[in-house]
């Protein structure tokens, strides 16, 4: 232990740690990026080039520490894109070290455990593998097992609401992976797959059939029947029955109110939220009818908002969503229910029970300049700039348990702000601050002049990252030297779509452009050295 903290006070005397090759790799499974800053680009176009220190961590001998990796930013939910880790899994499938080969296809049906990833897997294994197929031994073995592993019902479920992607199908993985069903209850999904149901129906109808047989018919019974119907009360019917989701639904059918009341019965949180203006716009949530209690009593619900992972964010951006009463594009509107409105303003309240701490040092910085109160954000519709920097204060009072917090523009000023406070009495002492151009490293060397000891600055502005005389890396650099301490700059610049502060070969600086509702995930791992 006396050794590490040595070398932390080394790196802290010397201006903070250089960006090691693991470290490149985790920023890009949690970002997409091995550079310090996090976007919202979800066209983030990836290739070997993009991802040079995988390959530079698996040809030095360590590519099986390297799908630890990734089934660990997979598991513990640290990867804030799904594609990165996906392309790093088939990046060290598609390698020639047998032993990172073998680690990637073992970790396969953990990592991809939808086929949407595994179809996007299938597709990056065979980009990777140029001008072959990629389409080996182990690749068949590992594709053989991701659906003999699967509960057989489960498997039904699965293959019918996700049919296909990336131009691949589940008869092409079946063709290409000589699949031989290990129980019955998969052959039955698997036959239903290559030809047809009333195949399946034929060969596995039996009066003796096992009873996971019998399910898996039913429900595909069900998903068939459901293509050709036109009776919204039979369709809303087998919904409730077999529990189908909106994928299963013919087009023509998901304007009906019918359908809709039975799909909203095992709605996820995080879908329900999505779809309130969808609900309302087609008349099924009125003020005071029994859809409306049943969206208001799950929003308001604190077990079933813990088990959703909802961050405060997604619940105030899908507040002020559904308080304009018209979607994005301008093709829903509603009339907005106060009641709905009630429990969403509950339920953004009750989320922050559900923010874990770092347990680290943290002195938030926020913006206090006029602009803040009238800019968007990035990422999170509806919400002011103003808005999310003090849902992000409160997610700070409320959590951690040594944190900082002040506003500052070209003077700094200490905010009181408690665990106990609402959004809109952080926002009245915000708006109180005094005005005035805008100087980023303030709270860095007001931290230094008073012997403030911080682990992470946090800085939320909308788009001013301009500095006075010394820039934010100069000032950190600053900081370290006279604190001993390696300590970490955050800067997130919600309105802006390009801004670059971060020095990329310093592991303790970060650039964050928008505010989406992974923002926040980026920034806990970046506090905890994950990233």
């Amino acid at each position: 232990m006396a050794e590490q903290n040595d070398a932390s006070n080394d790196s802290a005397a010397s201006g903070g740690c250089s960006v090691t090759d693991l470290q490149r790799a985790r920023r890009f499974l949690c970002m997409g990026t091995e550079s310090g800053t996090y976007t919202l680009d979800e066209k983030i176009k990836l290739g070997r080039e993009n991802a040079e220190s995988l390959v530079r961590l698996i040809h030095d001998g360590r590519g099986e520490e390297v799908v630890e990796e990734i089934s660990k930013f997979s598991r513990e939910g640290k990867a804030v894109k799904e594609q990165p880790v996906i392309f790093a899994l088939a990046l060290c499938a598609r390698e020639s070290d047998v032993k990172t080969k073998q680690a990637a296809y073992k970790a396969l049906s953990k990592v991809c455990q939808t086929p949407i990833q595994l179809f996007a897997f299938i597709n990056y294994a065979e980009t990777l593998s140029g001008q072959s197929t990629g389409w080996g031994r182990a690749q068949r073995r590992a594709v053989q097992a991701w659906y003999n592993q699967q509960e057989p019902r489960q498997l039904a479920y699965l293959v019918t609401k996700y049919k296909h992607r990336e131009g691949w199908t589940h008869k092409d993985l079946l063709r290409l992976c000589h699949l031989k069903p290990t129980n019955q209850g998969v052959a039955v999904v698997i036959r239903y797959i290559v030809k047809g149901f009333e195949s399946a129906e034929k060969e596995f109808d039996k009066e003796d059939a096992p009873d996971d047989v019998k399910n898996v018919l039913t429900f595909l019974r069900a998903v068939e029947d459901v293509k050709n119907m036109r009776d919204e009360s039979a369709v809303a019917g087998l919904v409730e029955q077999h529990r189908l989701a909106r994928e299963h639904i013919p087009t023509q059918l998901l304007k009906s109110k019918e359908v809709w009341r039975s799909l909203l019965q095992d709605m996820p949180m995080t879908s329900l939220l999505r779809y309130l203006g969808k609900l309302s716009t087609i008349g099924l949530l009125a003020p005071l009818n029994d859809q409306s209690q049943l969206v208001c009593e799950r929003l308001t619900d604190e077990e079933q908002l813990k088990k959703a992972l909802v961050h405060p964010l997604t619940l105030l951006t899908a507040l002020k969503q559904y308080e304009r009463g018209r979607g994005d594009k301008g093709k829903q509107h509603w009339a907005p229910d106060p009641q709905i409105m009630e429990a969403l303003n509950t339920a953004f309240y009750n989320s922050f029970k559900n923010v874990e701490p770092t347990n680290k040092r943290i002195l938030l910085a926020l913006d206090c300049g006029r602009s803040m109160a009238f800019s968007g954000v990035n990422g999170s519709s509806g919400l002011t700039a103003a808005m999310a920097a003090g849902t992000m204060a409160m997610c700070v009072a409320r959590t951690e348990p040594s944190c900082h917090v002040f506003g500052f523009t070209d003077q700094l000023v200490q905010l009181t702000i408690t665990g106990d406070m609402r959004l809109d009495q952080i926002l009245q002492i915000v708006g109180a601050t005094p005005k005035g151009r805008t100087d980023c490293v303030l709270p860095i060397l007001y931290a230094k002049d008073n012997n403030i000891p911080v682990d992470m600055f946090l800085y939320l502005t909308d788009n001013k990252t301009g500095t006075g005389d010394i820039r934010p890396s100069d000032a950190l650099k600053q900081y370290r030297a006279a604190m001993n301490i390696d300590a970490k700059l955050c800067v997130c610049a919600m309105s802006s779509n390009s801004f670059s502060l971060a020095d990329p070969e310093d592991a303790g600086m970060l650039d964050i452009i928008g505010l989406d509702s992974q923002a926040p995930t980026v920034i806990r791992n970046f506090a905890l050295g994950d990233i």
